[in-house]
């Protein structure tokens, strides 16, 4: 039986450190990481020239947010797949193909949200 550890400040902080310190690895190695990070500033931008509403904002935080960790999780089955099979194989291609669709329907549904919420306004504005 494992052993309860207990609470520290200190451990708890340390694994922040971490958590940062795997996102700001993501951003600085991965490309994909660096576009979502361009368009999440784009999006935000806008929504603050086009002051949009609260609920709004949470779906675009909802959003940004799913992106953000499909990214994550497909850079980690990247990387785990690369280290149990270093060579190619054809189940890991597959995973790996896998885990990068559903970066792109985290993506492609991010869109959608900008879409309904940034075309109405684009159009009012050029009115």
């Amino acid at each position: 039986m494992e052993k309860s550890v207990k609470f520290s400040a200190r451990n708890r902080i340390r694994s922040f450190s971490f958590a940062i310190n795997g996102l700001v690895n993501l951003v600085k190695n991965e490309h994909n990481a660096r576009i979502h990070c361009a368009a999440a500033v784009v999006v935000v931008l806008l929504g603050i020239f086009f002051k949009i509403e609260t609920a709004e904002w949470m779906f675009i935080a909802v959003a940004i947010g799913i992106v953000f960790i499909t990214e994550l999780f497909n850079t980690t089955v990247e990387r785990l797949a690369d280290v149990v099979s270093p060579e190619w194989n054809e189940k890991i291609r597959l995973i790996k193909d896998y885990s990068a669709g559903a970066v792109l329907v985290a993506a492609i549904t991010a869109l959608a949200i900008g879409g309904m919420i940034f075309i109405p306004e684009i159009f009012y504005l050029l009115q």
